[in-house]
């Protein structure tokens, strides 16, 4: 993943098509070379995406008579090198969904730095009971499933009720790590005599005929 320094120090270098003058825009690299498998050998690489540009106005037509099927060329140029190249792509789409963006780069570090935080404090969080980097990682979605699988079976001996709003507001996306939160908050609730409303899901004394928060009345 790139980081934020880097991703900013790509974004701003300023490089255009010699072509059609346009600035090239920064995007990821693909995972393998369209050619021959391999890899590009860096993370990003500057591309023309200007659809005006001469060789991608007129490649439909060459690659239709040389090759016989859709696709045309974009110029692009890989960082450290004073001169690009030409690379066939199948529609005007290629590219545009990898354009990087600082600042949602930046994002992704934030969120990064603030799991690798999380997995740190995990070991002591139920000596200090700190609850936040177990429910951090439970509830990223981002976050390695070890770390998160680690955490979620720190739930129940941490045994916090606050822990359970977060979770019923959540949707996971990986229905094991769901099922064994769902364990983990039946336990909770079991150790704290406490039970569900199952018309609010408002949390009441397990013995509660009448739930104080909707008013409804419980068999």
């Amino acid at each position: 993943m790139l980081s934020y320094d880097t991703c900013l120090k790509y974004a701003q270098e300023e490089n255009f098509c010699p072509h059609c003058h346009a600035r090239l825009s920064c995007c990821e690299t693909p995972p393998f070379h369209i050619g021959d498998g391999l890899g590009w050998g860096c993370e990003v690489m500057f591309v023309c995406l200007n659809d005006e540009c001469p060789i991608f106005s007129t490649g439909w037509q060459h690659i239709e008579e040389q090759y016989g099927h859709v696709g045309s060329y974009r110029y692009m140029l890989l960082p450290g090198e004073k001169k690009g190249g030409v690379m066939m792509v199948g529609s005007s789409e290629a590219f545009t969904g990898c354009i990087i963006d600082p600042e949602a780069v930046k994002k992704q570090d934030i969120r990064y730095q603030e799991e690798l935080q999380a997995l740190k404090e995990l070991p002591t969080c139920m000596e200090t009971h700190n609850l936040q980097p177990i429910l951090k990682l439970v509830l990223d979605e981002f976050a390695g499933l070890d770390g998160r699988f680690k955490a979620c079976a720190l739930l129940a001996e941490i045994n916090d009720l606050s822990c359970i709003d977060p979770i019923r507001n959540h949707r996971f996306s990986n229905k094991d790590l769901e099922q064994n939160v769902n364990s983990a908050v039946k336990q909770i609730l079991q150790a704290n005599f406490k039970k569900e409303c199952p018309y609010c899901s408002e949390i009441i004394k397990k013995q509660a005929k009448l739930c104080m928060h909707c008013g409804k009345e419980l068999n």
